[in-house]
């Protein structure tokens, strides 16, 4: 039965997946939902409680695997600081300017405020990213590498450099403002001289 069950509720997100990115996430109903999937709206509320966990669990499984990706490439175990950022705000940025990454900060955004959807997206994908790169500060001052701060503001520091001029201007359904690999390499060399030791740019 566990199968099963697994086979239902992967037929149910792919479906929820389709409409959510063709609709929305406000002119797309649990109703519709069980419509295209077949069965009755309390077989989806047995697999998922509310509109809201839906479209978490689907928008965050399509983005589970690459979120992976982005959080593999903080290396500590690789002595040059400067190539593993340099390689994580490339990854970031292709991950957060995806239409899904935007769909799912533009929904969070609107249903912050009425509903449980924006702590829980928030919870789930920028907050554990902002921890993993956290921790990897933490490893650097350690190392000596990075000078002694908050890991947590170093980190959200970076993020907010890198997203700087890209992610609003796609926000708004406008054109960035830099170009992306420019804009990265800015955003580590800014980080690097407010962080890293005294003579270690690296």
């Amino acid at each position: 039965m566990r199968v099963k069950s697994d086979d239902r509720r992967k037929a149910i997100l792919d479906v929820a997946t389709e409409l959510f990115r063709q609709q929305g996430y406000e002119r797309t109903s649990m109703a519709e939902i069980s419509a295209h999937v077949g069965g009755s709206k309390a077989t989806l509320y047995n697999y998922f409680k509310s509109k809201e966990e839906l479209f978490a669990a689907a928008m965050m499984e399509a983005m589970e695997e690459r979120g992976e990706e982005v959080i593999g490439t903080l290396d500590a175990s690789i002595g040059d600081v400067r190539a593993v950022l340099l390689r994580f705000g490339t990854a970031y940025l292709d991950l957060v300017t995806t239409q899904d990454a935007l769909a799912i900060t533009r929904a969070a955004v609107a249903e912050g405020t009425h509903t449980k959807l924006g702590p829980l997206l928030y919870e789930r994908g920028p907050r554990r990213g902002w921890r993993e790169l956290s921790a990897y500060m933490e490893e650097m001052q350690k190392l000596g590498i990075l000078r002694p701060a908050s890991s947590g503001v170093a980190a959200a520091h970076l993020l907010g450099m890198l997203e700087a001029g890209i992610v609003e201007p796609l926000l708004f359904g406008a054109e960035p403002e830099f170009d992306r690999m420019q804009a990265v390499r800015t955003a580590i060399d800014v980080f690097l001289l407010a962080y890293a030791q005294a003579g270690d740019m690296h």
